[in-house]
């Protein structure tokens, strides 16, 4: 179902609601039907990656997940905070020029600043802190951590659809960085965007701020361990 037929649901079931009438019994089984009618027209509309976004399972909690961090050993894929709208920018957007790019909302600074925060806090080791070239990425990495490296492998392709090709090639080059292992002791930071991560995962990592843990475990192989977003990251330890 198109965008256009799922508001006018939605615009349906409001005016529903708003009716003064008497066969309410009537009434409440409509709206029931037409929630029920919204769920699965948002099921339906949502992607392989989004559905997978939405399925994953952590494979540990969070306090012991901030146990393993603290030990090292880890890749941690930041998507960049959020941002004052989202579109796609890639085919318009000049590297260097961020006049010609998305740029972090208010939204977008707290997120990374709490990232930060709660690295600090809980005393979680990171070495080496890779950015796409895009603005919102090293932006948050410079929030967040106070240093980055740019990087041109984490760039997007030029291009709003993908050709089969393109996926493949995003997934090539973010690989690497999914799959090296950080010095003993320590963690990786990456600061990405979303399509690469599901080009590489199949997951559409969402919202905004969302960081997924990596494992790599030598090769080309790795595992996700979990998914933490934004406003996680300071209750690991509680």
């Amino acid at each position: 179902m198109k965008w256009a037929n799922r508001l006018l649901l939605f615009g349906v079931m409001l005016w529903v609601q708003s009716m003064e009438v008497s066969f309410s019994p009537n009434k409440s089984s409509l709206i029931t039907g037409l929630n029920l009618g919204l769920a699965k027209v948002g099921a339906e509309e949502m992607t392989p990656g989004e559905r997978a976004n939405r399925d994953f399972q952590d494979q540990l909690n969070k306090k012991d997940l901030l146990e393993v961090l603290r030990q090292g050993g880890y890749v941690i894929y930041i998507r960049h905070g959020q941002t004052e709208k989202d579109y796609a920018d890639q085919v318009t957007a000049e590297m260097g020029n961020c006049a010609t790019q998305r740029t972090l909302s208010e939204v977008g600074w707290q997120q990374a600043k709490a990232i930060g925060e709660a690295f600090k806090k809980y005393a979680i080791p990171y070495d080496q802190v890779f950015s796409s070239q895009y603005c919102r990425a090293w932006q948050t990495a410079d929030l967040a951590f106070g240093r980055y490296k740019k990087n041109a492998d984490l760039n997007f392709p030029k291009a709003e659809d993908y050709s089969p090709e393109q996926i493949a090639q995003m997934k090539a080059l973010l690989m690497p960085f999914l799959t090296q292992i950080p010095s003993p002791g320590t963690n990786n930071i990456v600061v990405g965007h979303d399509d690469p991560f599901e080009a590489a995962t199949g997951i559409y990592p969402d919202p905004q701020g969302m960081a997924y843990v990596v494992k790599p475990l030598g090769g080309d192989r790795f595992t996700l361990v979990a998914n933490v977003r934004a406003e996680e990251w300071l209750e690991l330890g509680q």
